[in-house]
């Protein structure tokens, strides 16, 4: 395994790393199942393993598995989500980041957290506010560097320059989706993260299960696709995923072999998350890991998805309030009436 240093912070990272979504037991797995899966890929070299406290009880399951190996391990997890029904239990505050990192440090079984991260944009709360209270973890030990995951580009400018003004730690990671279908981030987060050196941890990279090989356009009785009609019932994405996978044939290399090459191979992105829920996945995924992509294969790629789109929207994309919420992009009826 040929480890990467994520961002500036000097802590080296494998360009895999492990998502700990699919290990709550929530997903399917018994305990030892996950465990199993945790200890093989620590074993093959995997050393970031991401979690997050909206992840049911992954974060319990991880801490169990790390024990005896903590040290050896580059441990990520999230906040920001709803963790109950409370209104103060979710957001960037530092009265919810002050509690909710405690919560975390007791599940995982670990006194620090290597990276810690703003699960979504938190519109109600000051961006100050928030770098503050991660600054503070920091200087007490209890996190080593913090980032965000979906944070626009603009935001990322702006949590930089509020951290240079008032003597505040900086952003030192993003994580964003990003894979053969979904490669937005290339036109604004990803160069702007470069800027600022950061470290980009990319979720997704197998497009949500899209780019596995089993997802094909007329297979209907695929049970992933019929969870999730509206990300693979997209006709756009499913015309993609079969040229792709055409690609991938042309080429002699399974297509998650292929996306997962093509995710690590850019310059911008430090680790890709893969999201291996049996042994049978990882293992898969592991024969891949020394894959390089020649400049002809990329090329190609880029005709199929070009560079700095996507193919259809996740359905775990962060959609601005601007966008969802309809009174903050339409005047009051009286003001318009009055123009």
């Amino acid at each position: 395994m040929k480890y990467r240093t994520l961002g500036r912070t000097g802590i080296n990272v494998s360009p895999y790393g492990l998502g700990a979504l699919m290990f709550a037991t929530q997903m399917g797995n018994t305990d030892s199942e996950s465990m199993a899966i945790i200890h093989k890929a620590l074993d093959a070299g995997i050393n970031l393993i991401d979690t997050a406290d909206a992840y049911g009880d992954s974060e319990q399951v991880v801490g169990r598995a790390i024990k005896g190996r903590r040290d050896n391990v580059v441990l990520a997890t999230k906040f920001g989500l709803p963790n109950s029904d409370e209104p103060n239990h979710r957001g960037a505050s530092r009265r919810w980041i002050a509690t909710a990192v405690e919560k975390s440090l007791r599940r995982l079984q670990t006194d620090y957290i290597d990276v810690y991260q703003l699960q979504r944009p938190d519109p109600d709360t000051d961006m100050e506010e928030t770098l503050s209270a991660l600054t503070d973890l920091v200087r007490e030990g209890k996190i080593r560097t913090f980032g965000t995951s979906m944070l626009p580009a603009s935001n990322i400018v702006e949590a930089h320059w509020i951290a240079e003004r008032h003597g505040l730690r900086r952003l030192r990671t993003e994580q964003s989706p990003y894979s053969l279908l979904n490669r937005g981030i290339e036109r604004e987060v990803l160069p702007v993260a470069q800027q600022y050196g950061m470290g980009v941890l990319a979720w997704g990279p197998l497009g949500q299960g899209m780019l596995t090989g089993r997802v094909r356009r007329g297979h209907d009785t695929d049970v992933i696709r019929a969870q999730f009609n509206s990300v693979f019932g997209d006709e756009r994405r499913l015309g993609a995923v079969e040229q792709l996978l055409h690609l991938a044939a042309e080429v002699g290399l399974p297509i998650t072999h292929l996306a997962m090459a093509f995710a690590v191979s850019h310059p911008g992105i430090t680790s890709a998350l893969l999201g291996a829920r049996t042994m049978g996945h990882l293992d898969d995924l592991l024969l891949g890991v020394e894959v390089i992509l020649t400049d002809d294969v990329l090329d190609r790629i880029d005709e199929i998805v070009p560079p700095g789109t996507d193919v259809g929207e996740l359905d775990q994309a962060y959609v601005p309030p601007g966008v969802s919420k309809t009174q903050l992009r339409r005047r009051p009826l009286a003001e318009r009436a009055a123009a």
